[in-house]
């Protein structure tokens, strides 16, 4: 019988800033530090598991159940609204809005 699970992290959506990194936690345990186009799968017991994004200035939760043999796919990006390319160019950087989301496809 088949007691693990699959995490997928992907940071490759045409609207990632490009810039900044992305950390990538499961219960407390770092897995990744995820740049612009990069994924990362990660294999864990099935069970209730707790996923953290954080770009250092903002942070995203996910609580899932995963069940035997499952794979869950989320998706991760810094994106950059309006105001941020005059940050840029003013001050060299810029607070980019974290998305982190499961992906249903």
């Amino acid at each position: 019988m088949n007691y693990v699970a699959c995490i997928t992290v992907t940071r490759q959506s045409a609207d990632d800033a490009g810039v900044r990194e992305i950390y990538v936690s499961v219960d407390g345990q770092e897995i990744a530090v995820l740049k612009n186009g990069q994924a990362v799968t990660h294999e864990l017991p099935a069970g209730p598991h707790r996923l953290r994004a954080h770009n250092t200035l903002f942070w995203k939760t996910h609580d899932v159940v995963l069940q035997p043999g499952e794979h869950a796919r989320f998706k991760a990006a810094n994106l950059a609204g309006w105001a941020a390319f005059g940050f840029l160019m003013v001050l060299g950087a810029a607070p980019l809005k974290l998305m982190f989301e499961r992906d249903v496809n």
